[in-house]
């Protein structure tokens, strides 16, 4: 039985991956109206007819939100039972769902009435909640903590600070980052880091604005998630997770930012831009499971 719930956990971890990345692709597309102004169906029709490359992307994105919808309700009500014991579990079961429900809510608005570019940045987001909670309770169904004894580990004020502080601005990291590709803003500077290198100023329309403002939220995060893994290297060489946590997240970081920039060298390449929601998503699932642990070591110390 726990098997199986083991092997459940994981598929929908990677549903959800895919439920981001396929929104990231709608957007990056211009797929968000490839069945009009129909939801759930395609242009009013159960089997559309006119098939068009952007009906296939956003009918496909459907169709798999749709499943992991269902993969999450039954991993969450499952988990509820089975490992309902441990204090984080009901809490995650219940953000898993309500986010992707929201989500989802969010996405019909989104094609029946229309949305302003700053509320449909929320989207990607509000996925991303989702997907740490499903993460999270995989790590909970694996008993990741007891392979590592999470009970004694210990993280002083100072550390917890910086997850938390660092998890929420990553969020807004990645809000701007939406609000990029949702207002078209994505190619407005032809050059990087600065919008045009030859000539240093300040950003002159809202476009500019929101790219350039991106980068510099962007940078601030690669330099303070730089900061913090010099801290553990030098303070946490003894705590394994932390250690190799803050290790992995630096390089994921490091690869997001390298990203950004091949999306503005190579004009947008489609595969590029994935690998950079790809990243981010792979961030917040490391930076979530920190909130995790240090509220676990303020409840232990």
């Amino acid at each position: 039985m726990r098997r199986t719930l083991k092997w459940l956990a994981v598929a929908t971890t990677i549903v959800m991956i895919f439920i981001l990345l396929g929104g990231a692709l709608v957007t990056k597309t211009g797929s968000g109206m490839g069945c009009g102004k129909s939801w759930p169906l395609c242009h009013g029709q159960f089997l559309p007819t006119d098939i068009t490359p952007e009906l296939i992307i956003e009918l496909a994105h459907r169709l798999v939100s749709g499943l992991g919808g269902l993969m999450v309700l039954v991993l969450s009500i499952w988990a509820w039972k089975a490992i309902g014991h441990i204090r984080e579990t009901k809490f995650l079961s219940f953000l898993s769902i309500f986010f992707l429900l929201l989500q989802g809510l969010i996405g019909a608005a989104a094609v029946v009435w229309g949305q302003s570019d700053f509320v449909l940045a929320l989207h990607f987001g509000i996925s991303l909640i989702s997907f740490a909670s499903v993460f999270l309770l995989t790590l909970l169904i694996f008993e990741i903590d007891k392979k590592f004894d999470a009970e004694s580990l210990f993280i002083d004020k100072r550390m917890g600070f910086h997850i938390i502080a660092i998890s929420i601005y990553s969020y807004l990291v990645i809000y701007t980052g939406a609000l990029v590709r949702h207002t078209n803003s994505s190619l407005i500077c032809r050059d990087w880091p600065l919008c045009l290198n030859d000539s240093p100023s300040l950003p002159g329309n809202l476009y500019e604005w929101v790219q350039m403002g991106h980068r510099t939220a962007a940078g601030i995060l690669f330099l303070w998630i730089a900061y913090v893994t010099f801290l553990v290297i030098r303070h946490y060489k003894k705590e394994k997770v932390l250690y190799w946590g803050w290790i992995i997240s630096f390089i994921l970081v490091s690869m997001q930012v390298i990203a950004g920039a091949f999306i503005i060298f190579s004009r947008l390449n489609l595969y590029i831009a994935l690998m950079h929601a790809l990243f981010i998503t792979c961030l917040f699932g490391i930076l979530s499971y920190f909130i995790l642990l240090y509220s676990r070591s303020r409840r232990y110390h």
